[in-house]
Parts: C-alpha cells; structure tokens; sequence
C-alpha cells in the first residue's frame, strides 16, 4: 500500500508489514489529554497478540492540540497513522478509514479506553478465523463488569431495547464503542449506512443482521469515563430518528440487502421474516393511532348522529387514513399508481369491517344494551379483530404487488 494514501501521513511502514492484519482506528476530536497514553497502552497490548497491526488516529476536525500530538505519536511509532478529517463525526470518519484501510480486520475503539483491552483478543480472533463476519463488546451481557452511573445505565438498556423492539434486532449493545468488522464485508455495508455520527454503529449492525451476516459478541469489562463529552439528549434524540429513518427503509425495501447477501455468499432464513415483522409492527403502531383516532371520532359524533351513524363515519375516516398511512409506512408505496386502486380496495375491507363493528352493536341493542362504555369497549375489540384482517388483506391483497416486486 503506497505511504502517501489520499488524507493520511506518510509513514514509513516495513516491507513485512505492509499489509498488516488488524487496523484499530480510533477517532478522536480535541482529545490532546488522553490521546497520547491511549495511543502508548493500545500498542503495548498489541504487541502482545499474534497477528500485525496498525493504530489509525481519525481526526475529526479537532481545534486543540490532538493533530500535533496525532503526528507526534506518527513519526514516533511506524505502526501509527493519522487521518485528517475536514467535518465531524465518528461514523464519518469509520466510514473513511475503514474504506481506505488494507487490514483483514477493521477495528474501532473509544479513545478513553473505557473497554478493558483484554476483550480485544476475543474480539478479533473470531473474524480473523472466519467464523464471524462483525464482533461487538457488549455491556449487557450477563457476564460483563460495568461501571457507571444509573443515568447512563437507563439510558443505554432504554436504547438498546427500542433498537430489538422496533427493529426486531437480536444483538444486545448496539453502541458500545468497541467493534470489529471483516474487510471484505465493511466494503458491502458501509455504503449502505447513511449515518456519519453516533447511530452508525447501530444502523451497520441492523443491516448486518439483516443482510444474514454473523455477529459475534464479546462481554466486556467496561468503566465509564466521568470526562465524556458526549452530549446524551442530543444523541439519543438523533437515535431515535436514525431508527425511525432505517425502519421506513427496511419497510419499504429501499436497501440492496439481498445483493449483499448473494456476493458475500450468505444466506438470511429471517430476510422475509424480518421485513414481514417490521410490517406488524408499522402497521400495529398505525393501528393503534387509528383505534384511539376511532374512539374519539365516535364519542364526538355519537350524540348528534346515533351510535350507528357515529360508527359508520368514525370508521369511514379512520379507514381512509388508515389505509393512506398503511400504503406509505407499513408497505412504503409512494406516488400516484395505484393510489385510486388501493383506496377502493381499501375501502372494500372497510365495509368488511362496518359490517362486523355493526353487527356487534345491533347484538349489543338487541340485549338492550346501551351504555357508553360497553359499546367502547365491545366496539374497540370489534375494531382490533377488524385490524387483524386488514393487516391480512392489506399485504396479501391490497399491496401484493408491490411487495413481490421488491422480492
């Protein structure tokens, strides 16, 4: 690899070591404290594992002292180089160095070393072997030794049980700053992965999993760094919308994973369960927007139309929107075809459903029922097992198309 690769240091790397087995890139921004002693203790542990290596230092832009002490620790230290970067952002600056990177396996490490270096062994070997295509340290494991404090430890089991709820992930910390990747499969992902920031790490394991690539997880030993600056309302709010963003896509088909599959020879027994999950669950959160929506159209209209009269048009309005936000969201349908097509279709399930809600409350009256809260109560069950059958006809009828167009 030629010492003068596009935004590094030139380094004068060994000839035995010019193509080295692992890469552990550290980004850092204004990091002038700790980044020396880090740097100092990584190579030490290095030294100490059977394979070659290189310490990658990614500038994120930094305004201090770390690019002087980053080609410092360069001219010092032959298996040190540095990476400049012009804007902010660790994903940002994974996605460059690992692109760029010769390595077999690429890794990634917070520069405050809150991991104990002893996972790094384990980490590496399983990717290196070929039984792993991605490894992670997670702190959630049963046999993992964490420290930090209950405001962090909230928030990272609250994040990371959003990410296997609403993504229906299997991997257990999706942000834990120490992770590995095969060359070959970074290569296949990493354009796939639209964060530069702190959701990267989540949305590369995401699609990952999806694309049927082999996680291995590593529990960590792991101390929170007191001098963090990581800002956690404003990350965890971008996480949110990271996850928002990457379940609308893998609703809607719009990323390549099957082609990814196929060249690195995987293969995915949960690719149609995964995006048939990720429809239940677009299509519950739809559901129930459209049963509270329901109740309180009927309650309104109830006094000046009748019971029957408020069902049929609470149920007419939410049918429509129901069906608008089933065919953008749950089965990502964008556009003008079709759209006249699929809401008469959708229209038609809805007077399935009129007849079912209908019929509950002429048996409700003809019991001489007529409390309020009854008719909710039976007319909300009415509705969900209504909801059942238009999640049914909705994908093997309405949406069919497009859903085995996408594959």
């Amino acid at each position: 690899m030629s010492a003068h690769t596009h935004g590094m240091v030139p380094l004068a790397v060994p000839s035995t070591q010019a193509v080295c087995t692992v890469d552990v890139v550290i980004p850092v921004y204004n990091e002038e404290v700790a980044l020396g002693r880090s740097v100092e203790r990584v190579l030490e542990h290095l030294a100490d594992l059977p394979w070659s290596f290189r310490v990658t230092i990614a500038d994120n832009a930094s305004t201090d002292g770390t690019a002087v002490i980053a080609r410092r620790l360069a001219h010092q230290h032959e298996a040190v180089r540095v990476v400049h970067l012009a804007e902010k952002g660790r994903g940002r600056a994974l996605k460059r160095v690992w692109s760029e990177s010769d390595a077999d396996v690429l890794v990634y490490m917070d520069v405050d070393l809150s991991t104990d270096l002893n996972a790094l062994l384990p980490l590496i070997a399983p990717l290196i072997s070929g039984h792993s295509d991605l490894a992670i340290g997670t702190r959630l494991s049963s046999s993992s030794r964490v420290r930090r404090g209950p405001k962090r430890e909230v928030i990272s089991r609250g994040y990371n049980l959003i990410v296997r709820g609403a993504l229906r992930t299997h991997f257990t910390d999706a942000q834990c700053g120490f992770k590995a990747i095969r060359r070959d499969v970074a290569r296949e992902m990493l354009p796939l992965v639209e964060d530069d920031a702190w959701f990267f790490d989540t949305e590369l394991l995401v699609l990952a999993e999806r694309a049927g690539l082999r996680i291995h997880e590593v529990p960590v030993d792991w101390i929170d760094d007191p001098d963090s600056r990581v800002d956690i309302l404003n990350t965890a709010y971008e996480d949110i919308r990271g996850i928002a963003r990457l379940g609308r896509n893998l609703v809607a088909g719009r990323i390549p994973l099957s082609e990814v599959r196929e060249r690195l020879g995987r293969a995915s027994a949960d690719a149609h369960g995964g995006r048939l999950g990720m429809q239940v669950v677009m299509f519950a959160l739809v559901g129930v927007v459209s049963t509270v929506a329901y109740a309180l159209l009927y309650l309104l209209l109830r006094g000046s139309l009748g019971a029957q009269g408020a069902n049929l048009m609470a149920l007419l309005l939410t049918a429509i929107g129901n069906t608008a936000a089933n065919r953008r969201f749950t089965f990502g349908v964008r556009g003008r075809p079709d759209r006249v097509r699929h809401h008469v279709q959708g229209l038609t399930i809805f007077a399935v459903g009129l007849a079912i809600t209908s019929g509950s409350l002429w048996l409700l009256h003809a019991f001489g029922v007529t409390d309020h809260a009854i008719e909710i109560a039976v007319l909300t069950t009415a509705n969900l097992v209504v909801t059942v059958g238009r999640f049914v006809a909705l994908r093997t009828w309405v949406f069919v198309r497009h859903r085995l167009a996408r594959g």
